[in-house]
């Protein structure tokens, strides 16, 4: 049902974002990421594990009467183990028109609410535009951290994102498509620089279009690995390794269109580093200085 009298999110989305620019919400001093809040959270659900989920993100949810949840990007499992006490609302297909309405309701109405959203809210979760949209409707809204797939999928690839003399940045990033024009498409930049583990999130029905952009591209190794991760930590999590040259085929063959994060980079193989400086030099110059301290 549709409030007659609510704020229009779009013009809620554009007020706030002047009064963003103007200087920090008090709020930041007030809270840290965690702690109790007023209003309704915004739960990242982690990658698919229930046992992924934060102890707050579990705390909340146990509690909730109304979990609006992303559908089939949060794992059955996990709506089944801590929210079947509650109502659930997909908001797959809902628009903020829809969406907006139906939490400031509940929350109104004394109901505990929680937004529930896959891996991390703050990564690709389109949480702000509700939260400022709420907001405009007097309803406050705070986001709880969750775990994100890239996280997830180094862990099942028993690797890290950094690794010494292999890989010393990460990028976050999407491939163009629809809603991403190729101008503001940087994967090819990203991998191009070498040292950089590149994230694909969004991007699992463009793998094959995406690794023949970047074969295409100067300065590019066709064999740079790369490692595709099918619903990272869920029951039926599926992984493909190779490399730029040869990954679109496997991810074809397999006939995922999406749930899958692709990382590419030399850190993808977790091999070609270096020994750390933190238990080396620097630990061996501390051990040092704390002799020469002793009686």
């Amino acid at each position: 049902m549709t409030d007659a009298n609510a704020t229009d999110p779009q013009r809620a989305i554009d007020a706030t974002g002047e009064t963003k620019r103007a200087g920090l919400d008090p709020r930041v001093h007030e809270h840290t990421a965690g702690a109790d809040q007023e209003g309704i959270p915004f739960v990242g659900a982690g990658p698919g594990d229930p046992g992924l989920l934060t102890l707050t993100g579990k705390r909340l949810v146990d509690d909730a009467d109304l979990v609006v949840h992303a559908g089939s990007l949060v794992s059955s499992e996990l709506l089944e183990e801590h929210c079947g006490h509650a109502e659930l609302v997909n908001s797959v297909g809902k628009d903020l028109e829809e969406l907006v309405p139906l939490m400031t309701e509940a929350y109104r109405d004394g109901r505990g609410v929680v937004r529930l959203h896959s891996g991390d809210p703050a990564v690709y979760g389109a949480a702000i535009e509700q939260i400022d949209a709420l907001e405009a409707e007097g309803v406050p809204a705070y986001l709880v951290p969750g775990v994100t797939s890239a996280f997830a999928s180094a862990a099942t690839l028993r690797t890290q994102l950094t690794l010494n003399e292999v890989a010393n940045h990460v990028a976050f990033t999407r491939p163009q498509g629809r809603t991403l024009d190729p101008e503001d498409d940087h994967v090819v930049d990203f991998v191009r620089m070498g040292d950089v583990t590149t994230c694909l999130y969004l991007g699992t029905h463009a793998v094959t279009e995406t690794m023949e952009r970047l074969l295409d591209a100067d300065g590019v190794d066709p064999e740079t690995p790369v490692a595709v991760v099918y619903h990272a930590s869920w029951p039926d999590e599926d992984v493909m390794t190779g490399t730029i040259a040869d990954i679109g085929e496997q991810v074809e063959a397999a006939g995922y269109r999406a749930s899958a994060m692709v990382i590419v980079g030399e850190a993808a193989t977790g091999a070609g580093y270096e020994r750390s400086f933190l238990y080396g030099d620097w630990a061996d110059r501390e051990s040092t200085d704390t002799s020469e301290d002793g009686p």
